[in-house]
Formats: structure tokens, C-alpha cells, sequence
């Protein structure tokens, strides 16, 4: 009996199949990729009326969505439940039901009993000083501070940029500004505004080399020497040109070509 116990193995033993082991094997798969993506990807309540287009994406969103919220938004209008954001935006149901209990929306909007709050226990802030509006190209670092949410450090950011360029021609360079909440951005456009063309030094797009193309702040050298590739084969570039170059930024044409000279 002993030599019986000693030698026997007396464990249930079971050989898996091919697709037992597949199978477990996306079993942890698909747990690793959950853990990590929950300890990266935590979300915290935001107001969806300013939903970046990468959060967007996340909660399940389509670009014709997005779009419509973006559109909504330039009329200067404001979803103020979730049952309204579904009506502009037309997201499902479901995509709704995740999205939801994370929306935050300002405290006038949820509960607005507090206009009626005792004025024994409210408390005077300083206002910010009004704002007439302005030239961005022309606005100091004190005007620019009137608006809530920019201080010190967003103020000389919006400067220098504007001094690396030259001079803003669109109000959309806003969104490249590291630090401009897609809220202050909005409170920019209220007060500043591009009354004419800035005058900067444009480059002329057939005659620069790589290296001044690549000096430009929009290029890089990849791009610069694509620019120089595309004219020795084709010759004289025009504007409508560029989008056939290799690797131009699309979604900034009309930006960078007031910057250039043809």
C-alpha cells in the first residue's frame, strides 16, 4: 500500500484541447487589458458640453455626432440635461446610460434654488474687469489676464506663440496653446477677435530651401522635404497644391497658407 501511494498519482488528470487552451489563454487576456485600462483610463465628471474629441471617442461616439455637438455649440448654445445632450448629439441609449453619470453641469443649471440663497452667507468675489473687445494681435499681457482662466503663465504662452508666428490669423490657433481649457477658449473668442491681418514675413513656399521651410513653425524637416520633393517633380506650387503634398496638415490649410507666399 505504501509503494501503491507512493507512485500512483491519484489526481484527476485531464489533457485540454487546442481550444480549451486558447481560450484561457484570452481569458487573461482580456482581464490584463481590463486592470490596465481602468488604472490608466479613470474618468471624472465633466461638463459635456465641452467633451474633447478623444473622450468622445471612448464613451462609443461617431464623428457625426461629435460634429453635431460642435455645431451646436458655435450657435452659442448650451445642453442642459443629459435627455438634451442625447436630442444634439442623437447618441444611443446605451452610449448614453455610460455617459451620464459623469456629467456635471454648473451648479445654476442643477440646482437653481442657490440664486435665492441667503444673502447673510454669500460672500462678495472680486469681479473681473469688463472686457472690451480687442485684437488678439494687439492685446498686452493685462488684457489677456482679464479673462477667468488665463494668469501668468497662459499669458506669456499666448504671446510667445504669437511672436513665433508672426502675428495669429485665426482665432482656432487657440486650441494649440498648451494649458487653454476648451472654457477659457470659449471666454477668449467673447472678447478678442482678428480684426485684420497681421503683418508677417510669409515664405515663399517655391523658393525656400528645406531649412527655411523647416524653421517654420507649422514644418518640420520631413514635411519640409517633402514640400521641396513635390516642386522639383511638379513645378510652381499653388495653393491648391497642397493638399497633394505628402504629409501636409489638412485640418491646418487655411491656416498655414496665410502664412505663405505663392
Amino acid at each position: 500500500m505504501q509503494l501503491l501511494y507512493s507512485f500512483v498519482d491519484f489526481n484527476e488528470s485531464h489533457s485540454l484541447s487546442v481550444e480549451e487552451k486558447q481560450w484561457i489563454s484570452l481569458q487573461k487576456d482580456l482581464l490584463t487589458t481590463k486592470d490596465r485600462y481602468t488604472s490608466h483610463y479613470k474618468v471624472y465628471p465633466f461638463n459635456p458640453n465641452f467633451i474633447s474629441d478623444e473622450k468622445a471617442y471612448r464613451f462609443g461616439m461617431t464623428l457625426e455626432q461629435i460634429q453635431r455637438l460642435r455645431d451646436f455649440r458655435k450657435q452659442g448654445k448650451f445642453a442642459n440635461s443629459a435627455k438634451e445632450f442625447q436630442h444634439v448629439t442623437g447618441v444611443s441609449d446605451s452610449v448614453l446610460k455610460v455617459m451620464a453619470h459623469q456629467f456635471k453641469f454648473p451648479d445654476w443649471v442643477t440646482n437653481p434654488s442657490t440664486s435665492s440663497y441667503s444673502k447673510s452667507n454669500w460672500k462678495e468675489f472680486p469681479k473681473k474687469q469688463a472686457i472690451a473687445i480687442l485684437d488678439i494681435n494687439q492685446a498686452t499681457k493685462e488684457d489677456l489676464m482679464k479673462v477667468v482662466g488665463i494668469g501668468d503663465a497662459i499669458s506669456d504662452r499666448i504671446i510667445k506663440q504669437k511672436e513665433l508666428l508672426g502675428g495669429f490669423v485665426s482665432m482656432d490657433q487657440m486650441t494649440e496653446i498648451w494649458g487653454l481649457s476648451p472654457e477659457v477658449i470659449y471666454d477668449l473668442n467673447k472678447y478678442f477677435v482678428i480684426k485684420s491681418n497681421p503683418n508677417i514675413k510669409k515664405i515663399n513656399i517655391n523658393s525656400a530651401s528645406i531649412k527655411e521651410l523647416g524653421q517654420f513653425y507649422y514644418f518640420r524637416y520631413p514635411l519640409s522635404k517633402n514640400i521641396v520633393t513635390y516642386r522639383s517633380m511638379n513645378g510652381t506650387i499653388k495653393i491648391e497644391d497642397l493638399s497633394n503634398i505628402k504629409g501636409f496638415p489638412l485640418d491646418k490649410i487655411k491656416i498655414i497658407a496665410l502664412y505663405l507666399e505663392f
